[in-house]
C-alpha cells in the first residue's frame, strides 16, 4: 500500500500566512479547534502547562485516527492562543502576565467529525488522564474580518507591534477592535532562539460605524 500523503491543512487557509512589517486585513473563515481555557502567566502557571498537556495528546490521537480510519494523514496544526485582560494595556505596555486570561487552541481539520473528537478525548483520558482533559472541548471559532501581521522575535517584544496595530493601524483603516487578540505560534520555543520565533498576531475588527 502506498504511503498516505501528509497534508498541511494550514496551507489552504489565508489566515495562516502573514509577513513581518505588513498589516493585512482579511476575512478568516469559521474553523474548529480543540480548546482549553485558563488564567495567569503562561511562563509560571501550572494551568497553562496542564492545558498543553491535554491538547497535544488529543491532537495527535486525532491525527493517527484520521490516518488509520480515513486514510487522510496531516500535519498537526500549530498551537494558537486567544489572550485578553480587563485592561488591554497589560498586553501592549505593562505586559503584566499575571493579569492575562487565555484559551489555547489547536485546529481540527474539517473532515474530522465530532465522533472522532469524542473518541480521541476518551482514549487519552483512559490512557494518560492529563490533569485538564475534562476541561478540553471542541468548538467553532468565528472571527470574521481581522487585521494581522507576522512578528519575528521574543514574545516579550510583541508590545510595540501590538501598540502600533491597536492604536495606529486599526483606527487609520476606519476599524475598531472586537473579539479577542489571537496568536499563532509557528516556532517551538523549546528549540527556537527567542529572536527567531515566528508568531502571527491577529485582532478581529469591525468598521467604526458598525
Amino acid at each position: 500500500m502506498a504511503a498516505t500523503e501528509k497534508v498541511d491543512v494550514t496551507k489552504t487557509v489565508d489566515g495562516y500566512r502573514a509577513r513581518k512589517g505588513r498589516f493585512d486585513v482579511l476575512d478568516v473563515p469559521d474553523l474548529r479547534f480543540l480548546m482549553v481555557d485558563g488564567h495567569g502567566d503562561p511562563n509560571t502557571s501550572a494551568a497553562f502547562a496542564d492545558a498543553l498537556g491535554a491538547l497535544y495528546p488529543v491532537a495527535y490521537t486525532l491525527k493517527f485516527a484520521s490516518r488509520r480510519d480515513l486514510g487522510r494523514d496531516y500535519v498537526v496544526p500549530p498551537l494558537e492562543g486567544l489572550w485578553w485582560a480587563e485592561d488591554m494595556a497589560a498586553f501592549t505596555t505593562g505586559r503584566d502576565k499575571t493579569q492575562w486570561s487565555w484559551t489555547m487552541l489547536i485546529m481540527v481539520p474539517e473532515w474530522v467529525d465530532g465522533g472522532m473528537v469524542d473518541a480521541a478525548i476518551s482514549a487519552v483520558a483512559a490512557k494518560k488522564r492529563p490533569a485538564r482533559i475534562d476541561d478540553l472541548r471542541c468548538e467553532v471559532l468565528s472571527e470574521g474580518t481581522c487585521v494581522q501581521t507576522l512578528h519575528v522575535g521574543s514574545f516579550d517584544d510583541e508590545g510595540p507591534v501590538l501598540a502600533a496595530m491597536h492604536d495606529d493601524v486599526i483606527p487609520a483603516r476606519g476599524l475598531r477592535m472586537t473579539g479577542t487578540h489571537h496568536e499563532i505560534y509557528f516556532s517551538d520555543p523549546r528549540r527556537t532562539p527567542p529572536e527567531k520565533r515566528r508568531t502571527i498576531l491577529r485582532q478581529p475588527v469591525v468598521p467604526v460605524d458598525a
